[in-house]
């Protein structure tokens, strides 16, 4: 996507044409619905619904030219991973003299909807996104904006434009392999808030469990992940399954909580209880004994995210408009 794109994003007066009444009729719509007659109103709303009209809220000085912002969107404000990922972004956009904006829409596709549309009025130069699911709206203002925009955490198959991320059906899979390995046979994938990355991690432990002949044991829920949670977890799952004897969680705020609510109930780790994490936080390698876990590179997606953005932005070809950063899995002592 090119800044010519940006220059020619669909305008108040394209609007105006397509339903056949004034500029100055939309404008008024714009600013207070109620003052356009109804039958008016609702052909204006079908329109800038269908073409994905931005409405321009930034000065005309920025409009014509790079307002030197990058918009972020994240989908956790308390999920602590995105505060590596948000620094990894920063070191690049501050070397180059850009700024970030950052946007928070709780992984719901509607709040993201409205926060690209209140990002992109301000005539933001680029996006960097943390979900490869969105709404058709979002998909047709970001067509319309000719703003570069980079899908990251994930590596969708189909891309807005550019991804940057990681497999996390393969990380996941090769992480309850080793659990297998390790003589389990009982093992369950604790998963919250059931976003994309949830269901992708689902896939790999079920996969990995179909292939040794082991039956799969979902232990889910929509709430928001916690250390607390952890502990309805591990009850719903001993109860289901007297015989549990790993525990793979879709993150390392669960699987600690995992692993010390087995502690308090007297099960063994790893001896009875196997725990594994996702992500690697810090913290982990805290606690005794050390959770092993999916270490995932957030700074340096962050990074390689926003030096695509500002290729883009500089005219530069992006060779590899896809990447893949990898995954370790980090040597703890919970398998």
């Amino acid at each position: 996507m090119s800044q010519q794109n940006k220059k020619n994003r669909t305008t108040l007066q394209d609007v105006a044409d397509k339903v056949g009444v004034t500029k100055m009729t939309v404008s008024r719509y714009m600013r207070s619905p109620e003052s356009v007659a109804e039958k008016t109103r609702v052909k204006i709303a079908a329109v800038i619904e269908e073409v994905g009209y931005i409405e321009n809220r930034a000065p005309a000085m920025l409009s014509k030219s790079s307002s030197k912002a990058i918009g972020v969107l994240l989908p956790s404000l308390s999920n602590q991973i995105f505060a590596s990922f948000v620094q990894g972004i920063e070191t690049v956009t501050r070397a180059n003299g850009y700024e970030t904006l950052l946007a928070h829409f709780s992984y719901d596709v509607e709040e993201e909807e409205r926060k690209i549309a209140s990002l992109l009025s301000y005539q933001v130069d680029g996006l960097i996104l943390t979900e490869s699911h969105h709404t058709p709206r979002t998909l047709q203002m970001i067509k319309n904006a000719g703003v570069p925009v980079v899908e990251t955490m994930e590596l969708p198959e189909a891309p807005i434009d550019m991804a940057v991320g990681l497999d996390h059906v393969d990380a996941s899979y090769h992480v309850v392999k080793r659990m297998i390995e390790a003589g389990k046979r009982s093992i369950a994938y604790f998963g919250a808030r059931l976003d994309t990355r949830t269901q992708l991690r689902m896939q790999g432990y079920d996969r990995a469990m179909h292939e040794a002949g082991f039956e799969v044991k979902h232990i889910l829920t929509e709430e928001h992940s916690s250390f607390s949670l952890a502990d309805a977890l591990l009850d719903k799952a001993l109860a289901e399954h007297s015989d549990l004897d790993g525990v793979f969680c879709t993150n390392d705020d669960i699987a600690i909580g995992t692993l010390l609510s087995a502690q308090k109930r007297g099960i063994q780790v790893p001896q009875q209880l196997s725990v594994v994490g996702y992500n690697a936080l810090d913290i982990g390698q805290t606690i005794s004994p050390k959770l092993t876990s999916v270490d995932t590179p957030r700074f340096q997606i962050g990074e390689k995210s926003a030096e695509l953005l500002l290729a883009r932005l500089k005219g530069e070809e992006v060779e590899q408009p896809i990447v893949d950063m990898g995954y370790q899995i980090t040597e703890g002592e919970s398998i």
